[in-house]
């Protein structure tokens, strides 16, 4: 197709002397990328020229475009083009990417560059470094020996370490819109409502997780204790026991009442099978813990036989790690729980690594605590009865997220059968 340009001028009719060339690659209509980097720079009274546009033909085609962006001094143009980076473009003239050594242990330099969450490469010794272990709001540390980039925590950056500087030899890849065309993550057009077929919804979150795990991918958990209380336990034990997760993530208040009620067969003191109130119901959640005190940990009370069924009980019989963080709210809280926040971190971010797909039900804390964790590419479904709770899940940026309003008690039951006709198809 032939290049075709166009201009845009906003705000002085004087000419704006301070220029710069820029580039942008892939699926910039249909993504919507090439929107937000026009939109960018007017919302920041800039003016462009589209000096090239180059529209794929095919389906799996990329697009091009270069654009010269203009400022009214050398500081508006760097504030638009920091803007634009993050969305995708890159300097024509590409610069090596530039770092400075930090002062002090758990210090950054003063113009460090603070990460997303989608994928980044770093312009290195002629070449583009991807960065690894990628995350949001966190720095770019060099291996000048080895050529490589990391994100590292604050907390972790060494005095001398080369930290990326200012916004020079980077290039940030924006998710894009899936063109494969199946699975839930196609499907939906919208991300979230509560007027969404649940039915439908649910079977392609179970395609996608079945397909994940037969492509030997990774599946966790990110679980609040609504699922026991709605009683949805023995759903997530079974997609547990029958090999769909990898992980789970949760604090102390779901492992208290799945021992509670695989002790007891009570929730906060209730039956679930009769939703009666139980005799002395009240002191059963601080029973189980107790329980577990005794036997030293959850691990020693499934092979003390303490537990004999439950989430945690399929965990520890099938070998699938489980973190619990701790709060200042909770009761005990069990042997197992990591009180210390910091230390919980590092955890969930172990098991986290190579995750394909994360389902987050009934818990905002640790399930924003986890999306913070993940890179944009990581598929996420977030499940909640509260709609404002769902919208601030998927607010984490992932590129591949839905949302569903439910009740956790109604999907995990239904989600769980899906998993088991296809499993027997």
């Amino acid at each position: 197709m032939p290049s075709k340009k166009t201009s845009r001028k906003l705000g002085s009719q004087e000419p704006m002397r301070f220029t710069r060339q820029i580039e942008v690659k892939g699926h910039l209509i249909d993504s919507m990328i090439l929107t937000r980097i026009f939109d960018g720079i007017m919302d920041l009274k800039g003016e462009f020229e589209v000096e090239e546009f180059r529209i794929g033909r095919r389906k799996k085609d990329y697009s091009y475009a270069r654009l010269l962006v203009k400022g009214e001094s050398q500081a508006h143009l760097e504030r638009m083009l920091e803007e634009v980076y993050r969305d995708g473009a890159i300097p024509v003239e590409l610069e090596t990417v530039e770092y400075t050594p930090s002062p002090k242990d758990k210090v950054l330099p003063d113009n460090f560059y603070s990460t997303t969450n989608h994928q980044t490469f770093v312009y290195l010794t002629g070449n583009w470094v991807e960065v690894e272990n990628q995350m949001m709001d966190k720095a770019i540390v060099l291996n000048l020996k080895e050529n490589r980039a990391a994100c590292r925590l604050i907390r972790d950056i060494k005095k001398g370490d080369p930290v990326v500087v200012g916004e020079a030899g980077i290039r940030v890849v924006p998710p894009e819109r899936p063109r494969e065309g199946v699975g839930v993550f196609q499907f939906m057009s919208s991300q979230s409502s509560i007027e969404k077929p649940t039915q439908t919804i649910t079977r392609r979150i179970a395609e996608d997780i079945f397909r994940t795990k037969k492509q030997g991918g990774k599946v966790a958990i990110v679980a609040g204790p609504a699922v026991v209380h709605t009683g949805a336990a023995t759903s997530l034990a079974k997609m547990i026991r029958d090999g769909y997760v990898d992980a789970l993530l949760a604090g102390n208040a779901l492992a208290v009442h799945d021992v509670e009620y695989s002790i007891f067969k009570t929730s906060l003191g209730m039956y679930l099978d009769e939703g009666t109130a139980a005799f002395h119901g009240h002191r059963h959640h601080m029973a189980a813990i107790n329980e577990v005190f005794k036997a030293g940990s959850l691990e020693a009370a499934v092979k003390k036989g303490v537990l004999k069924s439950g989430i945690i009980y399929e965990c520890v019989k099938k070998g699938v790690p489980f973190v619990l963080a701790g709060s200042i709210r909770d009761d005990g809280p069990l042997p197992d729980v990591v009180t210390d926040s910091v230390e919980a971190q590092r955890r969930y971010r172990e098991v986290l690594k190579d995750v394909n797909v994360v389902l987050m039900i009934s818990t905002v804390l640790h399930s924003v605590a986890v999306g913070n964790m993940l890179p944009s590419s990581v598929k996420v479904v977030a499940v909640d009865i509260n709609p404002s709770s769902v919208t601030k899940l998927l607010d984490r940026g992932s590129g591949q997220a839905v949302g569903l309003v439910s009740d956790i008690g109604t999907f995990l039951p239904v989600l769980v059968g899906y998993l088991e006709e296809m499993k027997n198809s």
